[in-house]
C-alpha cells in the first residue's frame, strides 16, 4: 500500500520514514471502528445515559469500565472476522447456520433497529424544537439529507463525513467540564457495584432494567453487523489488521468517555434536584437552569449531531445486514439498479421512521427507552453465533479467539441473560 508518496519521503531522514508510513496507513484504515462505536451515542443512547444520571446519580458508573472492555472484545471479534473472511456477519451466519435461523435473527434485528431509527428522528425533532424549528421541518429535512448522502455518495465520501461527525461529540466533554463535579464521588461510584440506590432494596428491578438499557445502547446488536460489513467493504488486508484493531479500540474508549460524561453531567445537575427526564431533549432543556445556557446548547448541538449521524448509519447497517443475510447485492458503492433491495430497504426505513415521528400522540418516550432495553435483550442472540463463528478454525484459521476473548464474550452473554431475567421477573 503506497500511502505516503515517494516525493515526500525522499527528503526525510530514514528514521522518520517508517513512523510516517505507519501513521499514514493508520489514517487510511481508520473509520469502521471509530464510526461504529461512536454512532452508538445516538439519541436513544443519550436519553438512556441522561436518565441513568438524572434518576440514579453516579450509581451506574461502575458498569462503564467493564462495559468498555466488553465492547472492545465484541467489536474486535467483528473486526477480525471482517478482515480475515472479507464477509459480513449475517453472510457468515447464513452460511454456517442456514436460512431459517438467519431469517428469525434478521427479523429481530430489523424490528430492533427500526425502533432505534424512530428514536434517531425523535432526537432530530427534539433538538430542532430546542432551537425553535418545528419537527415538520427538521425531520423531513434530516430524512432527505441522510437519504441523499447514501444514494448519491460513495463509501469513501460517506466515511469521511462520518469521521467529521465523530469529532463533534467533544461538545459533551466541554459541557461536562462546565459544571462543578465531585470527582472523588465519581471515582467511588465507579469502583462500587450496586443494583439499587434504595438502602432498603438489594435489587431494584427498575434500576436493573435501566442498567440493561445502558449496556444495550453501548453494545448494540447492529454494531457487530455494521462494523464487519464496513471492514469487508473497505477490503482491509490481514497485514493491516493491527491498524484496524487500533481503530476499534480507540472508538470503544471514545464512546465510553462520552457516555460517561453525559451520565456525570446529568447526575451533577439534575439528580440533586430530583428532576426526572424522559428524552435527550428533556435533558438539554433541564440542564439550562442548573448548568447554564451554554452547556444546555452544547448538549442540544451534540444531540442533533448524534441523531443525524445515527439516522444515517442505522438504516445503512440494517440494509447491509439483511442483504448479506439473503445473498442480495448491497453497498453504497453500488448503483441503484445493481443493488435495488439494498436501496429500497434503506429508503423505506428512512421514510417510514421519519413519518412515524410526525404522527400525533405517539409515545416517543416509550419507543426510545424500550428500544435500548430490547437491544440488551437481543444481544445474546447475536453473541452466541458470533462466538461459534470466531472459534471455528475452518472459517478463521489461526485467527480464532484466545481464551480471554471467549471468557469476556461468554461472561457478557450470561450477564445480559441474567439481568434481563431479573428485570422481567421482578417487574
Amino acid at each position: 500500500m503506497n500511502i505516503v508518496p515517494a516525493a515526500i519521503t525522499r527528503y526525510l531522514p530514514q528514521r522518520l520514514r517508517r513512523p510516517l508510513r505507519r501513521v499514514a496507513i493508520f489514517f487510511a484504515i481508520v473509520g469502521p471502528g471509530l464510526i461504529t462505536a461512536n454512532v452508538d451515542n445516538d439519541s436513544g443512547g443519550i436519553a438512556t445515559y441522561s436518565q441513568a444520571g438524572a434518576h440514579y446519580g453516579f450509581a451506574m458508573l461502575w458498569m462503564f469500565i467493564p462495559m468498555m472492555i466488553m465492547l472492545m472484545v465484541v467489536q474486535e471479534m467483528s473486526n477480525r472476522m471482517g478482515v480475515v473472511t472479507g464477509k459480513g456477519l449475517s453472510d457468515l451466519i447464513r452460511e454456517r447456520f442456514g436460512v431459517k435461523l438467519t431469517f428469525w435473527l434478521m427479523l429481530g434485528i430489523l424490528l430492533t433497529n427500526f425502533g432505534n431509527i424512530i428514536a434517531e428522528f425523535s432526537g432530530v425533532a427534539a433538538a430542532g424544537e430546542i432551537w425553535g424549528i418545528p419537527r415538520y421541518v427538521s425531520v423531513p429535512a434530516a430524512g432527505i439529507l441522510v437519504w441523499f448522502l447514501a444514494v448519491k455518495g460513495n463509501y469513501k465520501v460517506i466515511e469521511r463525513i462520518f469521521l467529521v461527525a465523530v469529532f463533534f461529540y467533544v461538545s459533551y466533554l466541554i459541557a461536562g467540564l462546565k459544571v462543578d463535579t465531585d470527582w472523588h464521588a465519581v471515582w467511588s461510584s465507579t469502583i462500587k457495584p450496586t443494583l439499587s440506590i434504595d438502602p432498603q432494596k438489594t435489587i431494584d428491578p427498575t434500576f436493573v432494567l435501566v442498567l440493561v438499557g445502558v449496556i444495550g445502547t453501548t453494545i448494540a446488536p447492529w454494531m457487530q453487523f455494521y462494523q464487519q460489513s464496513s471492514v469487508a467493504e473497505k477490503n482491509i488486508h490481514i497485514s493491516q489488521y493491527g491498524y484496524s484493531k487500533l481503530d476499534t479500540i480507540i472508538g470503544c474508549i471514545a464512546v465510553t468517555v462520552v457516555a460517561g460524561f453525559i451520565t456525570i453531567l446529568c447526575a451533577v445537575t439534575l439528580f440533586p434536584h430530583g428532576i426526572h427526564i424522559d428524552t435527550a431533549g428533556d435533558a438539554a432543556k433541564s440542564l439550562i437552569p442548573f448548568a447554564g445556557r451554554f452547556a444546555g446548547s452544547l448538549f442540544a448541538f451534540g444531540l442533533m449531531n448524534a441523531s443525524l449521524f445515527a439516522a444515517s448509519i442505522l438504516p445503512l447497517s440494517t440494509s447491509y445486514t439483511i442483504c448479506e443475510a439473503f445473498g442480495w447485492e448491497g453497498g453504497v458503492d453500488k448503483k441503484w439498479d445493481d443493488a435495488k433491495q439494498f436501496y429500497v430497504i434503506y429508503t423505506a426505513l428512512i421514510v417510514i421512521g421519519g413519518a412515524i415521528i410526525l404522527l400525533p400522540n405517539l409515545p416517543l418516550i416509550s419507543i426510545m427507552v424500550i428500544s435500548q432495553q430490547i437491544n440488551g435483550m437481543v444481544l445474546p442472540f447475536v453473541l452466541v453465533p458470533m462466538l461459534i463463528l470466531i472459534n471455528d478454525k475452518n472459517i478463521m484459521g489461526e485467527w480464532t479467539n484466545k481464551l480471554f476473548g471467549n471468557i469476556i464474550a461468554v461472561g457478557l452473554t450470561v450477564l445480559l441473560i441474567v439481568l434481563s431475567i431479573v428485570s422481567l421477573v421482578f417487574m
